[in-house]
């Protein structure tokens, strides 16, 4: 095996090499789904946000504003726009960000592709190099352990994509118990409103809110790298956070029996949302680890055939 032995050294790096382009490959065909499905998202966004900028404008000044003055609902009516406003342009502000990170992943895919492409060219011209070598040598076993030898790259590659799913899926089902529990925590303070908790606990609850959903944009990144680990395993999903529904903002200025059972039924309805994406997760890590303990065994069966091949029994007597 001496013979060929600097020459298996380099198509086990250019086989390395090709193996990562392929999976920056799916990376980047993945990115660019979420970056397509973001900027369709975007657009009906900053058109919901545009719309809630006329209506504040509209209560500034012209018609709308004499007539909520005749009204004497002028303040109110500009308090909760405003709001509106201020909750679509937090929106819009978020699902630029994810872009722009999307995007950024996009372009840091392309450029290390480019550096990768050349590798299925190498690999291809050293796997022939090698083909006629052991066909000019000869030996019984030579064709067989260079078949194990690209099954065993194979499922080294798998099994470490496989890995990576898990981890990713990991961190996914974490930031989706961050939501919950800020979730959990709205929803009991709902309760108590809904019993006649008043300012205190209409204060805890938005506080509450608010950081559930901060902590759904950082769920969502997190379920963007599950779902680009996921394409490397062959599984396509695009999971997606519900939204924040703004009235639990404006239900601020009408606060009452009814928009607090309102917001209450709001607050168990994303709750529901959140833990069935949680549950999709679990149970989509639990096929990865089965798959995983299927690949580990067929990697050890493809190990003992190979040491077979090279360590063969000795003769009798």
């Amino acid at each position: 095996m001496t013979l060929f032995s600097g020459l298996d050294e380099q198509l086990r790096e250019a086989a390395a090499r090709m193996h990562r382009a392929e999976h920056v490959r799916r990376l980047r065909e993945t990115t660019a789904r979420q970056i397509e499905d973001v900027r369709s998202t975007l657009e009906e966004l900053e058109a919901e946000l545009a719309a809630e900028e006329r209506d504040v404008a509209r209560l500034e000044g012209g018609l709308s504003a004499v007539l909520a003055r005749m009204l004497g609902n002028r303040e109110e009516r500009m308090e909760r726009e405003r709001a509106e406003a201020a909750v679509a342009r937090e929106r819009v502000h978020g699902h630029r960000a994810r872009l722009a990170q999307l995007e950024a992943d996009a372009a840091a895919a392309a450029a290390e592709l480019a550096v990768l492409d050349p590798a299925s060219r190498e690999y291809a011209r050293l796997l022939a190099e090698k083909e006629q070598q052991l066909i000019r040598g000869g030996g019984p076993g030579a064709p067989e352990l260079a078949d194990l030898g690209a099954a065993l790259d194979r499922l080294s590659a798998d099994l470490r994509e496989c890995a990576e799913a898990r981890q990713a899926g990991q961190g996914a089902h974490e930031a989706l118990g961050v939501v919950l529990r800020f979730l959990s925590s709205a929803r009991d303070a709902s309760t108590f409103d809904v019993l006649g908790g008043g300012l205190l606990a209409d204060a805890f609850e938005h506080d509450r809110l608010t950081s559930a959903d901060k902590a759904a944009w950082q769920a969502q990144r997190a379920l963007d790298v599950f779902a680009r680990e996921l394409a490397d395993t062959g599984i396509a999903a695009r999971p997606v956070m519900p939204k924040v529904d703004t009235r639990w903002f404006v239900d601020a200025f009408f606060d009452n029996i009814i928009s607090d059972v309102l917001k209450h039924q709001r607050i168990e309805k994303t709750r529901a949302e959140v833990k069935d994406l949680a549950r999709w997760v679990r149970e989509t890590q639990a096929y990865l680890k089965a798959r995983h303990g299927q690949l580990q065994a067929e990697h050890s069966r493809l190990l003992i055939r190979r040491r077979e091949l090279l360590h063969p029994a000795l003769p009798p007597g």
